[in-house]
């Protein structure tokens, strides 16, 4: 386990005293020792610039701002760019989710939730800063060539730098569909991971011309999203798509993903 729980220094930012109550008690249960508390989205960012803890968890709603403007603020802050943030909400719908987790969130935990709950999603937050390199039989993960297209920059930066940490060190990187053809035409990539929702050319888009236009249209595509429409994923399955991947992602998801679609070449 890539941070053992009596070791993590948490952040909990939560307005409520009676759910605070709650989770400091599964905290408890699960040997997480060394916590730290917030009421409100500026009291975290001013504990956060002076004792760096290990992973924030936030409610959605605070007194001064959103959950999605606090993980923007961190994800502004060269210092915090990279901390680990876990959203805790009742909030199901996606117009609401899909903001935060453009944002950088790195995890969404839905209420209600027991302690078993909190510590998976907890593992898997972390497991997003050390997953272990990619291993195939015949292909080294430094040896992989992998195109990146989302037209958020956040995004890329934070998907390329979870593929570095597997080892992968050959990522080329395109806003939308459409800047991403004359790259698909000029180089072959030995995985292709595209947004969905991009201007210009989305994510179903460009995977039509992968593969029924492109010069590889075998190459394995891995569609990030947060869409949840059930139909249009259906649709995107139907095309050819290899994986279809929930934004924010389970690295060890991802990793296994990969290590499937290239061994079904």
């Amino acid at each position: 386990m890539p941070h053992y729980l009596n070791s993590l220094y948490v952040l909990l930012v939560e307005p409520s005293s009676s759910q605070k109550k709650i989770i400091l008690h599964q905290f408890e249960e699960l040997g997480i020792e060394q916590v730290a508390t917030a009421d409100t989205g500026q009291q975290a960012l001013d504990l956060i610039d002076h004792e760096h803890p290990d992973l924030v968890i936030c409610a959605m709603f605070l007194e001064d701002m959103t959950g999605t403007e606090l993980v923007l603020d961190m994800r502004a802050n060269p210092l915090t760019v990279n901390t680990p943030f876990m959203l805790i909400s009742s909030v199901t719908s996606f117009a609401e989710l899909d903001p935060i987790k453009q944002a950088g969130a790195t995890a969404v935990l839905p209420k209600p939730f027991d302690a078993g709950d909190l510590k998976r999603a907890i593992l898997t937050t972390m497991d997003w800063e050390h997953p272990d390199s990619i291993d195939l039989d015949d292909m080294n993960a430094g040896d992989l060539k992998i195109l990146l297209v989302d037209d958020s920059h956040l995004a890329r930066r934070m998907i390329s730098r979870t593929l570095n940490k597997m080892g992968i060190e050959h990522i080329d990187e395109a806003e939308n569909g459409r800047l991403a053809i004359p790259l698909i035409q000029k180089q072959s990539y030995d995985v292709i991971i595209t947004d969905y929702n991009m201007p210009e050319m989305d994510g179903h888009e460009l995977l039509l011309f992968i593969r029924h236009k492109s010069n590889q249209p075998s190459v394995p595509v891995l569609m990030v999203t947060t869409e949840g429409d059930q139909g249009k994923l259906a649709a995107i399955q139907h095309d050819g798509v290899s994986a279809i991947v929930d934004k924010p992602f389970e690295v060890v998801t991802v990793k296994a993903l990969i290590e499937n679609a290239l061994t079904q070449l």
